[in-house]
């Protein structure tokens, strides 16, 4: 019997010392290389407060700045629960697209009171690719791809730029598709 609780108790130690190893693993956040080519360069998982920083602010705070919102489907998104889904957002700040669409859509989602927690934002290199390699588990051939989810389950993306020609109203395609008590407002 004592070999059985000293036995016992050495598997328990073993598997307490995987599961804390497995609760040290750590996210870096905000990580930026300086490339010969493109300069600094963010890559992986980011804040928002990265891009109001040099270099990358003189480009995000002009388009977030200047950005004019369709306000009606902003408030659309915030009434019809935008808050429930959660979004990724895999961005180049080497690249155009993602100059242009990525400080737009956080203008909308602070105006739509997105939830920060619900927001994640990665940064990736010219090959489209980031060190954690989510850009293979979500397939990302483009940027900026903004991809919207609900409970792990992805419900649609927006590539490179909005099919209507506002990212809000492609927001609140998705939703409406995938949540029928939101109103169609595009009739």
């Amino acid at each position: 019997m004592k070999k059985f609780i000293s036995t016992l108790a050495v598997a328990s130690s073993v598997l307490l010392s995987v599961n804390s190893c497995k609760a040290q693993t750590k996210v870096v956040l905000n990580r930026e290389v300086d490339t010969e080519k493109d300069g600094k360069m963010l890559l992986g998982q980011q804040s928002t407060d990265q891009f109001r920083k040099a270099p990358y602010s003189e480009w995000f705070v002009k388009e977030n700045t200047e950005y004019s919102m369709d306000r009606k489907t902003v408030d659309e998104l915030k009434k019809e629960k935008l808050n429930t889904f959660d979004i990724m957002v895999f961005v180049g700040t080497w690249c155009e697209d993602s100059h242009r669409e990525f400080p737009r859509l956080m203008k909308i989602l602070e105006a739509a009171e997105f939830p920060s927690e619900r927001l994640t934002i990665i940064g990736v290199d010219r090959k489209k690719e980031d060190p954690d390699s989510l850009h293979k588990k979500y397939s990302i051939t483009k940027v900026p791809t903004i991809i919207v989810s609900r409970k792990g389950t992805e419900l649609g993306r927006i590539v490179e730029n909005p099919v209507s020609g506002y990212l809000e109203r492609d927001l609140l395609k998705i939703i409406k598709k995938h949540d029928p008590s939101v109103k169609d407002i595009f009739k």
